[in-house]
């Protein structure tokens, strides 16, 4: 299950070369994951206030391919690479048209609010294939 999320780049994201600054397109594909999530009908307000879980960034993996600049239109894709009771690898793409930007691979793991490894929600868990 591939989601998608569009992004509009905006002068603050641009730098002095007037390109999107190396460290925003984390922040882009951070916005597209929550979207990702919730799409799934995971509440992460709920979730941490019911089962005390939250998620946290284990590891990046990323590689830059080509500058986005101002007011450029840009499509974050996630696709679920992998997963495990207790962790979760995503592949997020940063497109512009059909030109890939930007291409990660992101592994998140889930918390208790005291920073202990948590299982993964079921509806997470639910997407392993059978």
């Amino acid at each position: 299950m591939s989601h998608r999320f569009d992004i509009r780049v905006y002068y603050e994201d641009t730098d002095l070369a007037g390109i999107v600054y190396y460290a925003n397109y984390l922040k882009f594909i951070e916005r597209a994951r929550s979207e990702w999530v919730r799409g799934l009908g995971l509440d992460q307000t709920r979730l941490r206030a019911d089962q005390g879980i939250v998620f946290a960034v284990r590891r990046v993996e990323a590689d830059y391919l080509a500058p986005a600049r101002f007011d450029d239109l840009l499509t974050v894709t996630t696709a679920l690479d992998g997963l495990s009771p207790a962790r979760l690898t995503l592949r997020q793409q940063v497109l512009r048209g059909a030109a890939m930007l930007f291409d990660a691979r992101v592994t998140l793991v889930a918390l208790t609010d005291t920073g202990r490894p948590a299982r993964l929600p079921q509806a997470l868990r639910d997407l392993a294939p059978r």
